[in-house]
């Protein structure tokens, strides 16, 4: 062995003579050895674990939220062949009930039967009151989940029945007892006092109110009839209103009402469609609907809420339509999307009762399964040989066709149809809307809403909110770092640089209370104060400065160096208070005594109290420490030798400080300002609880937004968990995931950049 080897073995050579190799040093030696080696381990699997953590989290959002991509499904079901199918009338409606164990199939000869979806037996039969010798000649049903249905007779007469289905639990057991009511009655209303057949019907009941339509060839028949009970005698009183409408030329096809009464749709001729304002009893105007002369409509439906009223044509297309309030408040009967559902002629149109999709099915028995609001096709596929008829459940989940004497069940898993890549990011059409717009509305009150899932106004709320944080960080921050670090007394700086770190223990929540309840209202009612301290603070501070080179050197002297800075302290305190000492007389002065006022009503510039202004002042104050840290170090860390250097060549230290300083420490100064508008694009707490949380596409910094952090917070807590609003909720935190790491890898590209280059400074 060597002497380089045992000196490494048993320590270095002691010149005095001293021994360093004793058993007590040899264990100390190893001990600090493993330290050092379970410190690299430690730190290694920490690190290693922080990564696998996140990729974790990525794969978990990412799990969560590919279900909202995918198609819907169907199944099919062993088709039954009933005995007492083979002797029914033709069909004219299908429906089950909410359980899916009880169907209903209405008949030509007013025959409503009962029977068992899974086995297809027969459970109970009952014969509609319809007069001697009259027929059914057509059907409407009211809007969808009232299970209301209003067959036309030929005699000028309307039956209005409801199939209904009490469920009891006897002996834990659910039962379930299908029946037929008659809300108005077993009676037939009639409808054309002439006694002519309805060839066409249609049925609304809203708040008591029944309107029945009718259609006689190319004559129109309207009546509306008033409910009233006595509560203390039960007696029901029906009281009638026959409307006259225009009469139209063509021949009637199909008739629709509105579910609030107000329109009259009135499909005529090959592809015309008449709109009758009930209330002006007058025609709102014709509408061509196909331009195509080829073609025609050939069946008519509404959808959940009555609003859009979707066309099928021969050609195997489907439209969607709804009354839209034009430039000039009138309003217009407007194509707002379309659909394929192939090349034969749509049937049937099934609207879902509980979202705003439908099936369609065609001639040659293809069924489809398609959603308005996202314009999404999902599914495409052969249930008949031919013509059929079918029927959907009430949650949407199963489907009931009947062709050529057999019953044939389909499964539908179709969970997430609402969202769409158009739904999630592009201009939508909702329904009553003037055009189409950004909108983020996921629940509401009633069960025929229209959900508005889209994340635009959200990652826009999210950008604008850093923005203004940002814009008021980012330059007082830096300029506050660089003049630390290499202008003030290291005295000073000991003081400065950790009171502004503690700025960074202050809790989130709190900045957010003290914002929201405080800094809102004080801000909405001195206005002009805060612009006049915007604009008079740096004229103050650059007049303060000049008058400081003016004075004697004597008088300068006396003030040590690198301490000047103190000496703004009381400029910017009396500014301040002449700010907003100045505030009230300005506003009256210049604007008629409340600036706000004078925001909207003449520069038609809106005012929430609640605004991006004071998000930029509370998270902007959150974030300065962040940045200012960073930055300070990096300028500070740079070697004293390049600062020496560039002074003994003969520059300024503002030479140095542009020209070398800031360029040496720009990688560090720009992780500081990425680190930053990270932690403003993540910021939950100040947005939440400083804005009013309208999702809305503005960049008026006296308007509020909505972030998606915030959205997160405020609507998980009310979310169904694995429901669309519950995945579209993660599908927005893994956007601010893929947000901030695309915005931090960039970062560390350019950083690496900026260090190749000025590493040789």
């Amino acid at each position: 062995m060597n002497d380089l080897a045992k000196e490494q073995l048993n320590g270095p050579k002691n010149p005095l003579g001293l021994d360093f190799n004793t058993p007590a040093l040899q264990r100390k030696r190893r001990m600090r050895a493993f330290k050092d080696r379970l410190a690299n381990w430690y730190v290694s699997i920490g690190g290693l674990a922080v990564l696998g953590a996140i990729t974790l989290i990525f794969f978990y959002l990412a799990h969560v939220v590919l279900p909202l991509f995918q198609g819907a499904d169907i199944e099919s079901r062993k088709a039954q062949q009933p005995a007492w199918l083979a002797e029914a009338a033709a069909p004219l409606m299908l429906a089950m009930e909410e359980q899916n164990q009880v169907a209903m199939r209405l008949a030509a000869d007013g025959v409503v039967q009962f029977f068992d979806v899974r086995s297809g037996e027969a459970m109970q039969a009952v014969n509609l009151p319809l007069p001697e010798g009259v027929a059914i000649r057509s059907l409407s049903e009211d809007q969808p989940g009232t299970r209301r249905v209003a067959l036309g007779l030929d005699n000028g007469q309307v039956l209005v029945l409801q199939h209904s289905y009490k469920v009891t639990y006897p002996d834990n057991v659910r039962t379930i007892a299908p029946l037929i009511e008659y809300p108005y009655g077993e009676a037939p209303i009639t409808l054309d006092p002439q006694g002519r057949a309805l060839e066409h019907v249609a049925i609304n009941l809203n708040s008591g109110s029944l309107m029945l339509a009718g259609a006689t060839g190319a004559e129109l028949h309207l009546l509306s009839l008033s409910r009233e009970e006595n509560l203390f005698t039960g007696e029901v009183t029906l009281s009638e209103e026959r409307i006259q409408l225009p009469q139209v030329s063509d021949a009637i096809h199909s008739l629709l009402l509105d579910p609030r009464q107000l329109w009259l749709y009135a499909i005529n001729g090959q592809s015309t469609a008449d709109v009758f304002d009930l209330r002006k009893r007058n025609l709102n105007g014709r509408y061509e609907l196909l331009k195509d002369s080829s073609n025609r409509i050939t069946t008519v439906t509404s959808l959940l809420g009555g609003i859009s009223i979707m066309f099928g044509d021969a050609k195997g297309g489907i439209q969607q339509w709804f009354m839209v309030r034009g430039n000039e408040g009138t309003p217009t009967f407007q194509k707002v999307r379309s659909f394929q559902l192939g090349d034969a002629s749509v049937t049937q149109i099934l609207p879902e009762e509980r979202r705003k999709g439908f099936m369609a099915l065609d001639a040659e028995g293809q069924l489809g399964v398609f959603h308005s609001t996202a314009q999404r096709t999902l599914l495409k596929q052969q249930v008949a040989e031919g013509a059929s008829l079918a029927g959907l459940s009430p949650r949407a989940t199963r489907v009931l066709v009947e062709h050529e004497g057999s019953l044939q069940r389909y499964v539908i898993d179709n969970p997430h149809p609402e969202v769409s890549w158009s739904a999630l990011w592009g201009k939508v059409w909702y329904e009553s809307y003037q055009e189409p717009d950004y909108v983020w509305q996921s629940t509401s009150a009633n069960t025929d809403f229209e959900p508005k899932l889209s994340l635009s106004p959200l990652a826009f709320g999210t950008l604008k909110a850093a923005f203004y944080a940002m814009l008021l960080a980012a330059p007082l921050a830096v300029a506050a770092a660089i003049y630390t670090a290499y202008f003030m007394a290291p005295r000073m700086r000991t003081k400065v640089k950790p009171v502004i770190e503690l700025m960074e223990a202050l809790p989130t929540v709190i900045l957010g209370f003290f914002a929201g309840l405080f800094l809102a209202p004080f801000l909405e009612n001195h206005l002009p104060g805060i612009f006049s301290l915007l604009i008079l603070t740096p004229i103050g501070i650059l007049l303060t400065g000049f008058l400081w080179t003016k004075l004697p050197a004597s008088i300068r002297h006396r003030v040590p160096e690198g301490w000047e800075s103190a000496l703004l302290i009381p400029v910017i305190l009396v500014v301040g208070w002449i700010s907003f000492g100045l505030s009230g007389h300005v506003e009256n002065a210049l604007f008629d005594g409340n600036m706000r006022q004078w925001l909207t009503n003449d520069l038609g510039i809106p005012f929430d109290q609640r605004n991006a202004l004071v998000v930029g002042l509370a998270m902007g104050f959150a974030v300065i420490p962040n940045i200012y840290s960073i930055a300070e170090d990096a300028v500070f860390s740079v070697p004293k030798s390049l600062t020496f250097g560039s002074l003994a060549l003969g520059a300024t230290p503002w030479q140095t400080l542009t020209r070398v300083v800031i360029l040496t420490a720009s990688p560090g100064i720009f992780s500081a300002l990425m680190i930053g508008m990270g932690r403003a694009v993540g910021e939950t707490m100040i947005v939440l609880m400083a804005t009013g949380n309208t999702p809305i596409m503005d960049i008026n910094i006296f308007e509020g937004m909505r972030t998606l952090a915030a959205n997160v917070a405020v609507e998980m807590p009310e979310s169904e968990v694995g429901g669309t609003h519950y995945r579209v909720l993660f599908l927005a935190a893994l956007v601010l995931l893929m947000f901030t790491f695309v915005m931090n890898t960039l970062a560390e590209v350019i950083r690496q950049r900026l260090r190749t280059k000025y590493s040789s400074l």
